[in-house]
């Protein structure tokens, strides 16, 4: 999927400005997929993001039977949800972390033996948070250590409902969880100790499942009533704030920009990255707020803006767990240090990207402190020196991050390998481009 290393650069120029249309939500598109293969009738699904990670989701639910049909609209013929079929091949899930997880929680359910695995870097990354309680419903997994893919997963359509405590506040466990206890007779509890995006119960409603969500003592408990039916529904997807949060931070870094970003994703799951900004003093207009097929949506602006260091709130990570990266990034170039608390997580995505961070930060010139859950970035109050090639480690975000960090630097940076970034926002590059910003192939 992913072709061989291609070096990429970015040169500090002029402002960056206009509108600029960003790619449809990642975890939106996952969700949509697979529901729609669980569901029974059609299911369309418009702004759906063409990118390897969903691609590679896509091809997974054809390869256990649904149908999908690509054009301006993305159309799926369920089967219903324990009615998925034995996949003649193993299922390939690429770079795709979170489908990878979540698509495990749907072959729990149903009976059969598949198996899975992934791109070098996917195979690195554990599963046994998933498996673990996905094993205590039923399901039987044989995988390397750790979890690793590749693996093999035996399903069953009367799995035990889930009931207990998550150990750590991850929306991929808490939804593979529930789109196992689809399957499951009587009732799935889930509590989640602090919220995480909440994608998975808000689509799960809109297809007709008995769901319901409240704060408790303990935490945030989701139940769900299990052998359920669902029936398709039309699903429109809008744009990802995750990717947003690159051009976004690019235009509050280079002096004199202004980027205005139609119908972002809004779900006060997925913006603590906003929060977190405008607390270090980002110039970040939301306007025409509305809600689209049950996401909260807005048009968003942001203008150059003097940044100052903060101290980021453990509690915050599961609204911003992927967009620490690009944050590290706007600290770089603040007034005094930035202090993320609670970032463990990062340790165990498509790369470890605190180890990354620090790496790629430290040789552009920034001061970085980093432990096993925490990260400080010594602001430079302003652009910071660039002049290295930074290793991405196969990871999409990294390499956004630091393609960013050198519109804002004073020599430019590179990166080794944009390759990983067509896995989450194809036409990264041509879209920057479009608001003047100095990204091109290296050498």
């Amino acid at each position: 999927m992913v072709t061989g290393p291609r070096a990429m650069a970015a040169r500090p120029g002029g402002p960056l400005t206009g509108t600029l249309s960003v790619p449809g939500d990642k975890s939106i598109s996952h969700r949509a997929l697979m529901l729609g293969a669980l569901s029974v009738g059609e299911t369309a699904i418009t702004g759906l993001l063409d990118a390897e990670d969903v691609q590679a989701t896509a091809a997974a639910v054809e390869a256990l039977g649904a149908t999908v049909e690509r054009g301006d609209s993305t159309r799926v013929w369920g089967r219903g949800v324990s009615g998925l079929a034995e996949p003649a091949d193993v299922l390939d899930m690429g770079n795709a972390g979170t489908a990878a997880r979540l698509m495990l929680g749907v072959l729990a359910g149903q009976p059969f033996t598949a198996f899975m695995t992934g791109d070098a870097s996917l195979r690195r990354r554990p599963m046994n948070r998933v498996i673990e309680p996905l094993s205590r419903m039923g399901a039987q997994f044989l995988a390397r250590s750790g979890g690793r893919l590749p693996l093999a997963i035996t399903g069953r359509p009367d799995l035990l409902p889930y009931d207990g405590a998550l150990p750590v506040a991850s929306a991929q466990v808490k939804s593979a969880i529930l789109l196992a206890g689809l399957a499951a007779p009587g009732e799935t509890r889930v509590v989640e100790p602090a919220p995480t995006r909440d994608h998975t119960e808000r689509m799960l409603r809109a297809f007709g499942a008995d769901l319901s969500v409240q704060d408790t003592d303990a935490g945030r408990e989701i139940r769900l009533t299990g052998e359920a039916e669902l029936d398709a529904r039309p699903v429109q997807v809008p744009a990802d704030p995750s990717s947003a949060a690159f051009p976004l931070v690019a235009a509050l870094l280079v002096p004199g920009s202004e980027v205005h970003l139609p119908a972002i994703g809004m779900n006060p799951h997925r913006t603590g990255l906003f929060t977190t900004l405008r607390e270090m003093g980002a110039a970040i207009e939301v306007a025409n707020e509305r809600e689209q097929a049950g996401e909260a949506i807005a048009d968003i602006t942001a203008r150059t803006s003097r940044l100052r260091g903060v101290a980021v709130p453990a509690e915050r990570a599961p609204s911003m767990i992927d967009e620490y990266p690009i944050l590290a990034v706007a600290a770089a170039c603040a007034d005094g240090p930035t202090t993320m608390h609670g970032v463990g997580e990062l340790r165990v995505k498509e790369s470890d990207r605190l180890a990354a961070l620090a790496e790629g930060l430290t040789a552009c010139g920034v001061p970085v402190e980093a432990g096993d859950d925490w990260l400080t970035v010594h602001g430079c109050g302003g652009p910071v020196p660039g002049g290295e090639t930074v290793a991405t480690h196969m990871d999409h975000r990294i390499a956004m991050s630091f393609l960013v960090l050198g519109l804002a630097s004073r020599h430019g940076t590179a990166i080794d390998d944009a390759g990983a970034i067509a896995t989450s926002f194809p036409g990264f590059a041509e879209l920057m481009q479009r608001a003047r910003a100095g990204i091109a192939a290296a050498g």
